[in-house]
């Protein structure tokens, strides 16, 4: 009892001091004069979708429609669409604490100002990505994550004529499921969810800038039934541009629905409950 209230104990500051670490980032004058500008609101809306065939695979998929601010006003989270994003792949169960997923992407971004013929109306941004997930035993109700995810991406800008870039990115975040009107997380469940992302990447044009982001997300989701969860909050994010010393922020509300599915055929089977990731 008293190993798990130290490992209880110790995960509890690793994501306090994570979730506070963008907060002491853009509050300190850094080294060289580095700047951070506030440069975009959004609001994202999600579907993730898990289908379980068997119990050693399954089907996981991502699909975002983002959009970002008008472009006169920063603050106004609503005006021009930013991406189409499509995520999906194979989901393996290795046991109750550990599976992964590997496949392919597509993500359309659009152009940052319409009407402007400099800019592509859509570019196109195929991915090849590979996660790891790692569950931690349930300690004191609260269920937490370390999720790992590698990305290797074939990106352009939207300038006319601009060529693909291709670079890797790694990420790694931490995330935890806290039930709050029951003791664990089941049907008609209310529950919070904190986070934080830190992504970094490499490739011949990142010269200066290898932390591309740095994301806390935090909110709040319902568990309607065994194949339903809305989840709705608030991300913050910090990147580094690629002069090294300037940094963008950005404040993005989220909407997402998790489904979860089950096409085995035993009796009675309910899949399990879909939190997303």
């Amino acid at each position: 009892m008293k190993n798990q209230y130290n490992i209880f104990v110790r995960n509890i500051f690793l994501l306090l001091v994570i979730l506070l670490l963008p907060l002491s980032v853009s509050a300190q004058e850094q080294p060289g004069g580095s700047v951070t500008n506030m440069e975009e609101t959004g609001m994202w809306f999600g579907a993730y979708l898990k289908v379980r065939f068997s119990e050693r695979f399954g089907y996981y998929g991502e699909h975002h429609w983002r959009v970002r601010n008008d472009i006169d006003d920063v603050w106004s989270f609503y005006g021009r669409p930013r991406q189409l994003y499509n995520r999906a792949g194979l989901n393996i169960f290795f046991n109750d604490y550990f599976e992964a997923v590997i496949g392919p992407t597509l993500v359309l971004n659009f152009t940052p100002e319409p009407g402007n013929e400099e800019f592509d109306k859509i570019s196109y941004e195929p991915r090849i990505w590979h996660q790891w997930l790692l569950k931690m035993p349930t300690m004191y109700n609260m269920k937490i994550y370390h999720q790992f995810r590698f990305e290797h991406r074939w990106k352009r800008d939207n300038s006319v004529g601009s060529e693909h870039d291709y670079t890797d990115r790694f990420r790694y975040k931490i995330f935890a499921y806290i039930p709050l009107n029951s003791k664990e997380i089941k049907e008609k469940t209310l529950f919070f969810s904190p986070s934080a992302e830190i992504f970094m990447h490499s490739g011949e044009s990142i010269v200066a800038n290898p932390m591309e982001d740095f994301r806390t997300y935090n909110g709040f989701g319902y568990v309607l039934n065994n194949n339903i969860t809305f989840f709705v909050g608030h991300m913050y994010t910090l990147g580094q541009k690629s002069s090294g010393y300037e940094y963008k922020a950005s404040h993005i509300l989220r909407f997402n629905v998790f489904i979860g599915l089950d096409t085995r055929k035993i009796k009675d089977l309910l899949p399990r409950i879909n939190l997303g990731y």
